[in-house]
């Protein structure tokens, strides 16, 4: 460039000095909320069942396929089992173990019950001479439970009664119980209903006696004189009973009324409850 020559206008240019350009690669616009969807998505994915859930129809029968392996033949207890939902009754931290043949801790020094020793003791009540019925689908008639804990069994009994009441001395655990079976209402309407009271076992229940059977969660050196005076004709109590003659261990002892009236006594083997006491708490 010569001196004082103009210099090139470089800036802005003319429009016939603008050179043709590629037309740009559209690009798809980043959208954070679509990455936000599939996480939302991938949740749903691992949250809704999938028939492997604790709250599925094959756990429950994996358990009562194993209560028929041990002996559990009547058909109403196997039901009640394949129908409720053990999970719903124990603690969150233990309901991976929910459907396993063990007690778990319920709180207040109290347990949940083993599934095969509630389903044996069950069948015991449901298969008792004096019943008018004994293949009726309320086998169990006028039902006395003493000792609510967590409510299960007595979600289970129900379903086998013509009135089930339940009786629990601890406060807590009585309130448990009921909290427990309402959640079970909201989930399966059609659940049969279950009078709770909050008061002394060891007493019975007066005013709905006589009872058909009669079922302890808690056993003792004897039995309470108030539970005999309530069982009916043809009735049947089982419950756990502290035996002397092996060293205060506790037995399963059964106890029918016959159409005399009189008592007849048997035992069932060797369990574990806590131990039985009067008064609340």
């Amino acid at each position: 460039m010569s001196p004082g020559e103009p210099k090139p206008r470089r800036f802005p240019l003319k429009l016939d000095q603008v050179a043709a350009t590629k037309t740009a690669v559209v690009r798809e616009v980043l959208r954070p909320q679509a990455h936000l969807q599939q996480v939302e998505q991938d949740r749903r994915r691992q949250t809704i069942p999938q028939g492997v859930g604790l709250d599925s129809a094959p756990v429950r029968h994996r358990m009562v396929e194993r209560l028929t392996r041990d002996g559990i033949h009547h058909a109403g207890v196997l039901a009640a089992f394949a129908q409720v939902p053990r999970h719903l009754f124990v603690d969150s931290a233990l309901v991976n173990q929910a459907y396993e043949d063990t007690s778990l801790p319920i709180g207040l020094g109290q347990t949940i019950s083993k599934p095969s020793v509630v389903a044996a003791m069950m069948q015991l009540l449901c298969t008792r001479p004096g019943a008018a019925v004994p293949a009726s689908a309320k086998p169990l008639g006028n039902c006395l439970e003493i000792g609510s804990g967590c409510g299960y069994q007595a979600a289970l009994l129900s379903l086998l009664s013509t009135r089930l009441v339940s009786i629990e001395r601890l406060r807590d655990l009585h309130l448990k119980a009921r909290q427990n079976l309402d959640e079970l209402r909201r989930q399966t309407p059609h659940s049969p209903d279950v009078r709770l009271v909050y008061g002394d076992g060891t007493l019975g229940h007066a005013p709905q006696a006589p009872f058909d059977t009669i079922i302890a969660a808690a056993g003792g050196a004897a039995l309470p004189q108030a539970w005999l005076d309530q069982l009916a004709p043809g009735g049947r109590i089982v419950a756990p009973m502290e035996d002397a003659s092996r060293g205060g261990a506790q037995v399963l002892t059964i106890i029918d009324r016959l159409p005399d009236g009189s008592l007849q006594h048997s035992r069932a083997g060797e369990v574990l409850f806590v131990p039985l006491k009067s008064g609340t708490t």
